[in-house]
């Protein structure tokens, strides 16, 4: 009989243990964009400078998980000139509209290292993600890079520019579609 208690304490332990893990495991890998509550996992990469590699149906499922909030995709790599042009204004005008806008890096054609050190010189605070393969940029229509495009929050592509943008001009762009 004792031994049946100690037994049954031992599992209801063990159960606790296991349920504290699953749920700080969940608390850990999930980020604060409304998107978690979907059910069907995040795919807003947790870092800026996590660079999961994406393909096109993927990338399409993160811009659904979005939809609700206006998106600014631009697709770069660090050994674009005008990338690092207008890279300044992408993280001036991304810290702006936090909150507001979800901005999105696709990182085309690139090795981690230096698209982590890309990111980290210019500050971004917005997730990129990777596509070596520039499968997203084609799928999207796009050609070359830098390339921005912005999405409403119905998910409709209202702006798209190839070559360097300014942040003027992304942020009169983005002052059309976000509300207050």
């Amino acid at each position: 009989m004792v031994g049946m208690k100690v037994m049954r304490r031992v599992r209801l332990s063990v159960q606790a243990a296991a349920m504290a893990g699953t749920l700080l495991l969940a608390a850990c890998t999930g980020s604060p964009h409304p998107a978690n509550s979907t059910g069907t996992g995040v795919l807003l990469p947790a870092t800026p400078t996590a660079l999961p590699q994406f393909d096109p149906a993927t990338f399409h499922r993160l811009l659904d998980q979005l939809k609700g909030e206006p998106v600014v995709v631009n697709v770069w790599a660090s050994w674009c000139g005008p990338c690092t042009r207008e890279a300044p204004g992408l993280a001036q005008v991304s810290n702006e509209y936090a909150g507001k806008v979800q901005f999105i890096g696709v990182d085309i054609q690139d090795q981690l290292a230096p698209a982590r050190a890309f990111i980290d010189k210019y500050g971004w605070k917005y997730p990129s993600i990777s596509d070596p393969n520039e499968a997203i940029r084609d799928d999207l229509g796009l050609l070359g890079q830098p390339v921005t495009v912005l999405f409403d929050a119905s998910g409709a592509r209202v702006f798209t520019w190839s070559g360097a943008t300014s942040a003027a001009e992304l942020r009169a762009e983005i002052a059309k579609v976000v509300s207050g």
